[in-house]
């Protein structure tokens, strides 16, 4: 027998009950958020504005006076309108994982093909639309609050700093732990004229010379740093398609602004650093918050717009005439769309000829390397490389290892393999850190045929140039503040790398270990890499002489003939190869020489 229908009018008040009882909850809910919303915010470390020339974001001093004796500056408050924006484009997003009962990570690890596709779909969504121009000038008020990684290593009370969004905020969801597919690959990278369509982000159908590049300097009280900006433009044959961001950690009053021209724009407005200027964003940082290199480098990689190729270069560095055209050529040259072109510069003392042209014949390879123990563990440092004439011409020489002084690449690089924030004071072993992610995500390191740029060191026959980059300051100047901090970083970059298997899990941080971490790709794990390059993470050694057989091409050889069909990296399954010294006992007088950074 089935259950008797209720009457009418006591539906209709259990109607009204429920109804009253909404309303109640939904004005309760409201003002809960609303008083959270209005909580007093922590002490910030945020961008005031922009100044008036520079048209650069300043990150000025706030909420560190307790650590430096800096006064505060007031904070900036957030836009609602983009707050909830963005929390309607997040549930957007994740109605088909819902709609597929996953999680986002559950994408990752799931290999079922409706799963797949629904990941496929996802990875796809994430990529946002391509523009050109673009600025992060365009986005001031919209930047997300970090917490300084040095004073977070160190126990301090959080500071909090403002900084720019990264253009993709989860390089997981887009390599996907396994290698990137062709298809995706050409949805990253804009192209300055868009298709019929009104799409930027045209693939390989973008035509060479119309293709972006964006170049990321991470500068340190460094007086040259404006020069190089200016010969990034100058003698670039297409300026138009570049755009230049800058971290530039000074002291104002002190130090020169990197984007500062030697006479007042009004009075010269053909100096290069006025002529594209808005080609050029600049992330003022006082120096007293830069805890090295790969902090800063992790900022410019925020700075990253969707640009079709990335490239990395010091701050002190002067370039070649028609360098972009020369650069892509090489990048294009391998086919290969994981190509890294990357190495040490030469010095640039006879490099360059009168009008900027190149004349240098030979170029660094990345192939010494050794352990060295610092900060209470032991990593592997690269050396002196070898430099002389290319034994592989046409194309850039495939070498094992990648370099922070010089890098170019795809922009998707940059998407995948991230500058971890969570690694104050790390100088030595950053390069082997990219290097094995890098590989475990599906890239290739080369090293170009020709340098398009060369390296301002402090050495050389100009006396007047070594005397002032000699005494240009170091970021470790105000080690005092952050000590012990650079301690934890390296036991956790060793970690993740798998370079320190002895070390317990549980004495390294392990916060976004996925997002800074390695990839999936099958045959490039961090285990292979080393096999195949003769390094033995248990003993702390290395096989000797592995600059043989780098530098006569036969690893060039060897290995590039195993490039896949698509142009998606070389295929691991299929090199089959463990370098043993085939030398031992004999070293050379110049391996133990320290490469200068």
């Amino acid at each position: 027998m089935g259950r008797p229908l209720k009457s009418s009018s006591t539906s209709s008040s259990d109607r009204a009950v429920v109804i009253f009882s909404s309303i109640v909850l939904s004005l309760f809910t409201l003002g809960l958020v609303a008083s959270i919303w209005n909580l007093p915010t922590p002490k910030t470390y945020r961008p005031p504005g922009l100044l008036s020339f520079h048209k650069s974001i300043n990150l000025g001093v706030s909420g560190i006076d307790e650590h430096l004796g800096v006064s505060d500056i007031a904070g900036v408050d957030g836009d609602d309108d983009d707050i909830h924006n963005s929390a309607n484009d997040l549930d957007d997003e994740l109605k088909l994982l819902h709609e597929e009962g996953m999680t986002i990570r559950d994408l990752g690890n799931n290999f079922g093909n409706s799963n797949l596709q629904a990941h496929k779909r996802y990875a796809h969504s994430l990529i946002p639309q391509a523009k050109w121009p673009i600025s992060i000038r365009d986005e001031d008020g919209d930047f997300e609050d970090v917490v300084h990684p040095g004073h977070r290593a160190k126990n301090h009370a959080d500071v909090i700093m403002a900084v720019p969004k990264m253009w993709i905020d989860d390089p997981v969801s887009i390599h996907q732990n396994k290698l990137m597919t062709r298809e995706l690959a050409m949805k990253i990278g804009s192209c300055t004229v868009p298709d019929a369509s009104g799409n930027f982000a045209r693939g390989d159908s973008c035509p060479l010379d119309e293709r972006t590049i964006y170049v990321a300097i991470a500068s340190y009280r460094d007086y040259q740093c404006r020069d190089t900006v200016t010969s990034i433009f100058q003698r670039a044959k297409h300026p138009d398609r570049i755009r230049v961001g800058v971290i530039d950690q000074i002291m104002d009053g002190e130090d020169i602004h990197c984007d500062a021209p030697r006479e007042p724009c009004s009075d010269n407005p053909e100096q290069i650093l006025c002529k594209f200027k808005n080609q050029l964003d600049i992330l003022q940082v006082d120096p007293l918050l830069a805890v090295g290199p790969v902090f800063a480098r992790h900022l410019g990689h925020r700075l990253y717009r969707g640009e079709y190729y990335y490239m990395q270069s010091d701050a002190h560095v002067t370039y070649a005439n028609n360098w972009d055209v020369d650069i892509i050529s090489q990048q294009e040259a391998t086919k290969n769309e994981m190509a890294v072109l990357s190495t040490y510069l030469s010095n640039v003392e006879g490099a360059l000829d009168e009008k900027g042209d190149s004349i240098k014949k030979g170029r660094p390879l990345m192939c010494d390397t050794g352990f060295e123990e610092g900060q209470h563990n032991t990593h592997l440092r690269h050396g002196t490389q070898p430099e002389g004439a290319p034994s592989i011409t046409g194309m850039p020489q495939l070498h094992p290892f990648w370099s922070a002084g010089f890098s170019f690449s795809r922009g998707h690089f940059v998407v995948n393999v991230p500058y971890d924030f969570y690694q104050p004071l790390i100088f030595q072993g950053e390069e082997i850190s990219i290097a094995v992610r890098g590989f475990s995500i599906g890239y290739d390191f080369y090293a170009p045929e020709k340098s398009v740029c060369f390296h301002h060191y402090a050495e050389g026959k100009n006396s007047e140039n070594v005397a002032k980059r000699e005494k240009v300051p170091k970021f470790y100047d105000h080690n005092r503040v952050y000590a012990g901090a650079g301690i934890r970083s390296m036991s956790r970059m060793l970690a993740i790398i798998h370079m320190s298997p002895e070390m317990d899990p549980s004495k390294w941080d392990h916060t976004d270990e996925e997002k800074y971490g390695i990839g999936n790709v099958e045959f490039r794990s961090p285990e292979h890499f080393y096999e195949v390059f003769g390094i033995d993470v248990k003993n702390k050694s290395n096989e000797g002489h592995l600059c043989d057989f780098v530098e006569t091409g036969e690893m060039h050889k060897l290995f590039t003939q195993y490039l896949r069909a698509d142009g998606m990296g070389l295929d691991y399954s299929k090199i089959v190869y463990k370098f043993t010294d085939p030398r031992p006992g004999e070293t050379d007088d110049d391996e133990t020489d320290d490469a200068e950074e």
